[in-house]
């Protein structure tokens, strides 16, 4: 497999507004995964398992089905995720008090440590460029995200 050009003048041919819109998205899709590895490499854990621990971290108690759920994710694919987090010390589950047939998670001292770094993390890099763009394009840009989402799930 021959290596891509990294040439600004591909960047700058018109490929319409679908062609040219799916452009950043898979360019947004793969940046996503690159630094999901290299936060894996820095920090210990991959920018979903971050993502995780930090909802948890402001969302404690919530049960697997409900995180899934939050997430739009199928709960089998949540699965791995937790249970890495989980045999990493970061994330436990506990019996509901309210309910002990319900299990809830809970993230650990260690899980909250690690969440507490913000360096070179996805979410770090997410807050630094909201923080510069005006509120009415990161709201433009989460709706129009969103209900693309939400015809590609349909």
């Amino acid at each position: 497999m021959s290596k891509p050009r990294n040439d600004k003048k591909l960047d700058d041919l018109d490929l319409g507004s679908v062609l040219g819109f799916l452009q950043v998205v898979w360019r947004l899709d793969h940046a996503l995964q690159s630094k999901s590895k290299r936060m894996s490499s820095n920090l210990g854990v991959t920018g979903p398992q971050r993502f995780v621990l930090r909802v948890l971290t402001q969302r404690p108690g919530l049960s697997a089905g409900e995180l899934a759920a939050l997430l739009h994710l199928h709960p089998s694919t949540l699965t791995g995720v937790l249970r890495r987090l989980e045999e990493r010390g970061l994330l436990a589950r506990e019996t509901d008090s309210d309910d002990a047939r319900r299990a809830v998670l809970k993230v650990t001292n260690s899980g909250k440590t690690l969440t507490a770094r913000l360096a070179n993390s996805v979410e770090d890099v997410v807050r630094r460029v909201l923080a510069n763009a005006p509120k009415s394009q990161a709201q433009s840009a989460r709706a129009l995200l969103g209900a693309l989402a939400d015809a590609l799930e349909a």
